[in-house]
């Protein structure tokens, strides 16, 4: 018999249309979830054996499956109670209030999937009605009324976060400007402020990961200054980002060409950000070698 421990892991999200799934299921994707959207339920199976065959490259599923399935959707309950045997199935229940739900429809602009010639509030009734067994079932109901997407997303990752779970994933890039400023990043420091190797004969040909190179960078005047206090004021920025659940963000670091300064710079930045809690770092060099 199958253990707990390696039984494919499958979470079910349904529940109320306008409810937050698919805020839900980004941030399902964020903590590493191999996330379906608007699958019907008698597909559940075939995706799960699918992802054993795969020998445990998936080994988080999420299916997000509602009465947009029309008549397939019937079968969801079923479908659950027969995975339960093979599979560690967890059901994620969304809700709100009708007055929410009316809200974030006329929002959007967009009628209720069961409204037909009704109401927006003759749909949502007959939307609870048909989903009242699955939510009575459910392992996890999340009444998502009063949450916005950001603290929905929290709650997400409160729940399905495996310990040890990069709160922002950070990528540190260096480049040079004379190829362009990187489109993705969110934070850019210009290192142009420091004196260029390039000018000095012997380190013209070697590179910003040459300890002889960033040795000459580092103990320029200011540059040590500007790595300790930049780490500082990033400290806060990527706490904030954690709580706004930005999992990745870019922090580029720029020179001339991308080759002496700025690569010694990312490297000792990375250092040192690498230890905040919640964040881990790799290292990109753009356009090392480009010249």
């Amino acid at each position: 018999m199958t253990s707990d421990s390696t039984r494919q892991e499958v979470l079910v999200v349904t529940g109320m249309s306008g409810a937050g799934r698919s805020t839900v299921g980004n941030a399902l994707e964020d903590l590493g979830w191999y996330v379906v959207d608007n699958l019907p339920p008698q597909m559940i199976r075939p995706l799960v054996e699918l992802a054993d065959k795969a020998g445990g490259t998936i080994p988080k599923i999420a299916a997000i499956t509602d009465v947009r399935g029309g008549r397939l959707f019937a079968d969801l309950q079923e479908t659950v109670e027969s995975l339960r045997a093979t599979s560690a199935v967890r059901v994620l229940f969304l809700e709100a209030t009708d007055d929410a739900l009316v809200r974030r429809f006329e929002q959007v602009r967009r009628p209720h999937p069961l409204q037909g010639d009704g109401t927006l509030l003759d749909g949502i009734g007959a939307e609870r009605a048909r989903m009242l067994e699955m939510r009575e079932s459910s392992d996890i109901i999340i009444d998502t009324s009063d949450l916005n997407i950001h603290q929905l997303a929290t709650k997400v990752s409160e729940i399905f976060a495996e310990e040890g779970t990069p709160g922002v994933q950070v990528t540190v890039v260096s480049f040079g400007f004379k190829y362009g400023v990187p489109t993705d990043a969110d934070l850019v420091a210009d290192m142009r402020f420091l004196p260029n190797p390039f000018w000095v004969p012997e380190l013209r040909n070697l590179d910003g990961l040459d300890p002889v190179v960033s040795d000459f960078v580092l103990d320029q005047e200011g540059a040590r200054e500007f790595v300790d206090a930049y780490a500082s004021a990033l400290e806060p920025v990527l706490a904030g980002y954690q709580r706004e659940n930005k999992r990745h963000a870019t922090i580029a670091i720029g020179c001339t060409g991308g080759k002496h300064r700025s690569v010694a710079v990312a490297v000792q930045l990375a250092t040192i950000i690498r230890g905040l809690p919640g964040v881990a770092v790799n290292v990109k060099h753009r356009d090392l070698g480009r010249e």
